[in-house]
């Protein structure tokens, strides 16, 4: 979704009249209501959209970067979303969040890898509603439908980070400088906006080995360090060592949802050769190795 400074324009949406329904009209003449709030998702403390064509180059770093933060674990209380060229879509996603953080590509003239951080304040004058067709839609358009439609439930904390493309042809692959580019971006979105939602390094959790060769993870746990449901177990010295796995196709050992609320369980029996020391660990998390580390036994 390049372009999107350049094309923004300066516009306020217009406020309904008080005391009188919120619509807009089209051309036509046929008045638009917004869509009923229950049926968008649950809110959340920070919601990350990337945005951008997959095929087209450097179009697609916003994608590309939402991918590199998942694998690093998504922490409670964040949402990460490939916002492809779907702009309606990102819009629904926005209803509640706390903080929002857009990244897509630019095509400004500037030197390509240029990141641009774009604060709300300055996200006021946004492009008109009418006569847009959804094709065309961008993440400026997102945010003005998204406060036309979702009024309060529209997030007020919103940050987009714009990365300068070198190419956008189709089935290029990201460009040098963009993907250094977003490397850049990556740090800042995890500094400010994901790090205060993380489990401190060392700190503890609690962990509980069953009768049934099973160990069991709370649904906080699980979300923020094993995102993708898949972990390798490697017994090493008195510890037991859980290591997140990109996914099902790495191999290693599948976690499963045992409850409502998201709590985990993995079948750990047969790495620990049938000798399953029963009973509620305190775990904590090694950075270093990127890594639970699980004592066997109690101390």
């Amino acid at each position: 979704m390049t372009g999107a400074v350049t094309h923004v324009r300066q516009r306020v949406i217009p406020a309904a009249e008080p005391g009188s329904p919120e619509t807009h009209s089209d051309p036509g003449g046929i008045d638009i209501q917004p869509p009923p709030l229950d049926i968008e998702p649950p809110g959340c403390a920070v919601l990350v959209v990337g945005c951008g064509n997959l095929l087209r180059g450097d179009d697609g770093v916003g994608p590309v970067l939402v991918r590199h933060l998942w694998e690093r674990g998504v922490p409670v209380g964040a949402k990460l979303v490939d916002g492809g060229t779907a702009g309606m879509d990102v819009a629904f996603q926005m209803r509640g969040a706390d903080r929002v953080v857009i990244v897509d590509a630019s095509a400004t003239g500037s030197a390509p890898g240029t990141v641009f951080r774009v604060p709300g304040a300055e996200l006021e004058d946004l492009p008109p509603l009418q006569g847009l067709h959804t094709h065309s839609f961008r993440w400026d358009h997102a945010i003005a439908f998204a406060r036309w439609a979702l009024g309060e439930a529209c997030p007020t904390d919103i940050t987009v980070f714009l990365i300068e493309a070198a190419g956008v042809e189709l089935g290029a692959e990201l460009s040098e400088p963009v993907t250094a580019a977003m490397e850049q971006v990556i740090e800042m979105v995890e500094r400010d906006y994901l790090a205060p939602l993380r489990p401190q390094t060392g700190a503890e959790h609690t962990v509980e080995f069953t009768a049934d060769g099973y160990l069991r993870l709370d649904a906080a746990l699980a979300a923020s360090r094993f995102p993708s449901d898949a972990v390798a177990a490697v017994p090493r010295d008195d510890d037991l060592w859980l290591i997140p796995l990109r996914g099902p196709r790495s191999g290693g050992l599948l976690l499963k949802q045992r409850t409502p609320a998201g709590d985990r369980a993995v079948l750990i029996r047969e790495v620990l050769a049938d000798r399953v020391p029963v009973g509620v660990r305190e775990a904590s998390w090694d950075d270093a190795h990127k890594a639970l580390r699980i004592p066997l036994d109690r101390h």
